[in-house]
């Protein structure tokens, strides 16, 4: 199993290019089930998730044709409608062929799914929106079993917006008889990407990025092609790790406009930042960055996915400062393994009490999910000696060659 040795050694600079959205690349893949025709893609990160997204599509029998960042997805020939646990259970992304399959075939047996242990995530908002599609849906053996002869169009209101379920419900609803209205829906950009690719395959969709989507179901849906957009969380990944180390650097092939509240943040921990269309640049001009208080929310407010990055940055920073975690209940397991490097947090509840220090120092901790993996690389970038990080499985699912991307900018890391 592989493991980050970190030596701390001072400021990131450079540049640095950020891969495409994880988040926006899964929804994506899964909508090639839509049509028979090829989906032509293009900025696909080399993640583990996208590798285990794209075996899940073979298995069904879609042809898959990987050229570095470039693929091309062709679903006429599935023959399988069985998306089973032994790949489900790695990624919850997988719950997204629940909805173009059932939509497309008319049945769909997918597993519950996994991914990372950072709370309950059910899948309660996925069911009730398709049951209101229409479709006839029952849980058995830890599978959802769906089917539906066409799905018709609906009023729906989501009890708590979604992402993966706005996502699901937009892709099924493309293909039912009828309008769909949905309502409460996610507001995250990658949804409005979503629908952006869906449109561009025939479907008629609008208002995705707000709370309020309308779809007209069409009778099909044909080929297209499509740019995945930038990773926003790897952006703010490699911002957090030059404001944590006192650097300079510019994140290129990025989305400022995806990241407002992120930029705000790192604003007030005294960084400056420059940004243009496609970069941003962050020069913490060697000081230590201030505490800032976080609190999680849907978008467009601050982000989960960021709230580990920013508690490693908090426990360098000068002051102290709270984390309020609203919306997954056990994001906080880095905070005992920064704590075995020094930092001085206190939780209670939801709410993380952080109270900076000048230094942290290296240690061997363990990686306990995706973002904390980042938190954990972010701590050590900063710390005095050696920091060995394990389980970096979790950090491969969601970043490309980080290791390698943070080399570039001076960090002395490696894999053994």
């Amino acid at each position: 199993m592989d493991k980050i040795v970190i030596t701390g050694n001072g400021p990131l600079q450079g540049d640095v290019h950020v891969a495409g959205a994880k988040n926006a690349a899964l929804p994506i893949i899964a909508a090639a089930l839509l049509t028979a025709q090829p989906l032509q893609l293009s900025n696909v990160p080399g993640v583990r998730d996208i590798g285990t997204a794209l075996k899940l599509l073979e298995m069904l029998g879609a042809a898959v044709e990987r050229d570095g960042t470039n693929l091309t997805l062709t679903s006429s020939n599935i023959n399988s409608l069985h998306v089973p646990y032994e790949l489900v259970k790695t990624m919850r992304g997988s719950i997204l062929t629940l909805g173009p399959l059932l939509a497309r075939f008319g049945e769909a047996d997918v597993s519950l799914p996994g991914g990372c242990a950072i709370g309950s995530r059910p899948v309660n908002e996925h069911i009730m929106g398709l049951q209101s599609l229409g479709a006839d849906i029952d849980i058995e053996g830890g599978y959802i079993k769906a089917k539906a002869s066409r799905l018709r169009g609906a009023h729906h209101t989501f009890d708590v917006p979604s992402v993966t379920a706005t996502e699901n419900l937009i892709m099924a609803a493309s293909l039912a008889e009828g309008e769909t209205v949905l309502e409460n829906c996610a507001l995250e950009p990658e949804i409005g990407d979503l629908a952006e690719l869906l449109n561009r395959m025939g479907a008629n969709i609008e208002g995705a990025g707000t709370s309020k989507i309308t779809i007209e179901g069409k009778t099909e849906l044909h080929g297209a092609e499509h740019r995945v957009p930038p990773d926003r969380i790897e952006t703010g990944t490699f911002l957090v790790a030059a404001a944590a180390t006192r650097g300079d650097i510019r994140v290129l092939d990025t989305n400022p406009d995806y990241l407002q509240h992120v930029l705000g943040k790192l604003e007030q921990a005294g960084a400056e930042l420059e940004t243009g269309d496609d970069w941003i640049r962050l020069n913490m001009r060697d000081r230590r960055p201030q505490a800032v208080n976080i609190t999680t929310a849907p978008y467009p407010a601050f982000p989960t996915d960021m709230q580990a990055q920013f508690m490693a940055l908090n426990a360098l920073a000068e002051g102290s400062s709270t984390v309020v975690e609203n919306i997954f209940e056990n994001r906080f397991m880095h905070v005992a393994e920064l704590q075995r490097m020094g930092a001085d947090i206190e939780l209670q509840g939801h709410t993380a009490i952080v109270k900076g220090r000048e230094r942290l120092k290296g240690a061997p901790v363990m990686a306990t999910d995706l973002r904390a993996s980042a938190c954990l690389i972010i701590a050590a970038l900063a710390a005095d000696g050696d920091t060995t990080v394990d389980r970096v499985y979790h950090l491969d699912r969601g970043y490309a060659n980080i290791d390698t991307k943070l080399a570039q900018l001076g960090a002395v890391i490696h894999r053994v």
